[in-house]
C-alpha cells in the first residue's frame, strides 16, 4: 500500500507496479487533482481508494508513506498497530538505485545546493541528475540510475523519518533552524529527523556539515563548512571561498549573494573535491550558476526601486538570511500560514535593515503584535494590496523584498504560485510606469 497521492506517492506506485507489485494507493483527499491522478493509476491496474472513511487493514505486505503524510494520522497509526512494515518513498526508491548518492538536507538552501552539486559534478564529467524534494521524485529518477555516476538528491526531514537502509555516499547537512513545528512537537524531534541522513553511513562515507551544527555520533568522515567565521575545512574568508586554506573563488564573481549562499557553494565545492574534479571546472560551474526563481529573484526596477521575489522563504531563518544579504534599505512584505514559529527575536534585525513592513495572510496579527513596537507595520488584505502599499512607501534606491517567512498554504497553492503572482503584479506595474 502507498499512502498519499501527491507526486511522490504517484511515482512510488508507478515504480512498484513496474517492479511487479500489486499496489493499492490510499488518500483521504478526493479533490479534482487527486481524482485525476487516481484515474491515471487505475488505467495502469493500480487500485486507488479515496476519501476520509478509508480504514486500516492487514492485507498488505508493507506500507510506503508519502512525505506529506503525518505519521500521527489515525490511518497511519492503525496500520502501525496492525504490525505492517512501514517506510517512506525515499527508502523504497533507494532499493532500486544503481548509482552513488549525494544527499542534501537542512532547513534552508537544500534546492540551491542540490543544483550546485549537480552543476559541479556535471561540469567535472560525472553523469549526474538532481532529484528528490527538488521536484523530480526519487522514484522517477531511479529508473535511469543505471546510466548515472551520481544522484544529487534533496531530502527533507519528512522524507528521512521512515528510512531503514538508505545510505548516501556523501551526506550534506547545511543548517538547522526552527521550522515545521506544526508537525514536530519540539526542535529536538525535528533535529532527530534530520540526523537520520547519517544513520547508515560507514567509515567509507562522508558527511559534509555546517560547523555550527550540534550532531550525533557518526561513522562517516566529517568535513565542515562555515561562512560565519567558525573554524572549518571549507570557509568564507574576506569574500573568498576557501578550501582547506586555498583561495578558490571570490563570491563577488558568482551570481549568488549572502552568507547562506556562500555555505551552499562551499558544500558543493567540498563534494567536487571528494570526487577529485578539476578545480577549473568547479570554479566555472559555481561562477555560472544562477539561482532558481523565488530565491531573491530580481523582478524589476521601477522608479529606482528594486523588487525582489523571495517567496521560497517559508521560515524565520530564510527570511533572516535574505535580510542579512541586503545592502540597501528594505520595504518588506511578509506573512502567510502559521507554522507555530516565534518571530519576536527578529526585531533587532528588522530595525537594522527594514524601513517598514507590509503584512499579509494568516500570520498578519501575530506578526503585527511581534514587530509593530520595533518599526512601522501595515496590514494588507491581499498580495496585490501589499505590493501597492510597499511601492508607495519605497523611495528610489530602496528594495521591496517579498520574503514571507511563512508557508504559502493560507492564500496560495504553493510558494511557487505565491512568487509567480508577486512577479506578475510587479511586472504589470513596471509596464504602466
Amino acid at each position: 500500500m502507498v499512502l498519499g497521492l501527491g507526486i511522490s506517492g504517484m511515482e512510488a506506485a508507478n515504480l512498484l507496479k513496474d517492479k511487479g507489485a500489486a499496489v493499492t494507493v490510499r488518500d483521504n483527499a478526493s479533490d479534482a487533482k487527486v481524482s485525476q491522478r487516481a484515474e491515471v493509476l487505475r488505467q495502469r491496474g493500480i487500485d486507488v481508494e479515496l476519501g476520509a472513511d478509508v480504514q486500516a487493514t492487514t492485507r498488505f505486505d508493507f506500507v510506503v508513506l508519502s512525505p506529506g503524510i503525518n505519521p500521527s494520522a489515525p490511518l497511519v497509526q492503525g496500520l502501525r498497530q496492525a504490525g505492517l512494515p512501514m517506510f517512506g518513498e525515499l527508502e523504497m526508491a533507494y532499493r532500486f538505485c544503481e548509482c552513488a548518492i549525494v544527499a542534501i538536507t537542512g532547513t534552508n538552501g537544500k534546492t540551491t545546493t542540490t543544483e550546485l552539486v549537480e552543476a559541479v559534478l556535471t561540469a567535472g564529467g560525472k553523469r549526474t541528475s538532481a532529484c528528490g524534494n527538488i521536484g523530480t521524485a526519487f522514484s522517477t529518477a531511479v529508473r535511469n540510475s543505471g546510466n548515472l555516476d551520481v544522484m544529487a538528491l534533496e531530502v527533507s526531514s519528512f522524507q528521512l523519518e521512515h528510512i531503514v537502509d538508505f545510505r548516501p555516499r556523501i551526506s550534506v547537512h547545511l543548517n538547522l533552524t526552527p521550522d515545521h513545528l506544526d508537525r514536530y512537537k519540539t526542535m529536538e524531534e525535528y533535529e532527530t529527523a534530520k540526523w537520520q541522513i547519517f544513520r547508515n553511513q560507514t567509515a567509507d562515507d562522508y558527511a559534509i556539515v555546517n560547523a555550527n551544527l550540534r550532531l550525533p555520533e557518526m561513522a562517516a568522515r566529517k568535513i565542515t563548512i562555515s561562512a560565519a567565521g567558525m573554524p572549518a575545512d571549507y570557509q568564507l574568508i574576506d569574500g573568498w571561498l576557501v578550501a582547506r586554506g586555498e583561495q578558490v573563488l571570490q563570491q563577488s564573481k558568482t551570481n549568488l549573494i549572502g552568507q547562506h549562499n556562500a555555505e551552499n557553494m562551499l558544500a558543493a565545492l567540498a563534494v567536487a573535491d571528494l570526487y577529485e574534479l578539476p578545480r577549473e571546472t568547479t570554479i566555472a560551474a559555481l561562477s555560472l550558476y544562477k539561482a532558481l526563481p523565488h530565491r531573491c529573484e530580481k523582478v524589476a526596477v521601477i522608479n529606482g526601486v528594486t523588487f525582489l521575489n523571495d517567496s521560497k522563504a517559508t521560515n524565520i531563518d530564510a527570511l533572516e538570511k535574505a535580510l542579512l544579504a541586503m545592502q540597501v534599505p528594505v520595504m518588506l512584505i511578509a506573512g502567510g500560514k502559521d507554522k507555530g514559529l516565534d518571530f519576536t527575536g527578529m526585531r533587532q534585525l528588522l530595525r537594522e535593515k527594514v524601513k517598514a513592513v507590509v503584512l499579509i495572510g494568516q500570520m498578519t496579527e501575530k506578526l503585527f503584535d511581534a514587530w509593530s513596537s520595533a518599526l512601522p507595520c501595515f496590514k494588507a488584505d491581499s498580495l496585490a494590496e501589499a505590493v501597492t502599499q510597499a511601492q508607495k512607501l519605497a523611495k528610489s534606491g530602496d528594495t521591496v523584498l517579498f520574503s514571507p517567512g511563512c508557508s504559502s498554504y493560507d492564500m496560495f497553492k504553493s510558494f511557487e504560485d505565491r512568487g509567480d503572482q508577486f512577479r506578475a503584479l510587479v511586472q504589470a506595474k513596471a509596464k504602466t510606469t
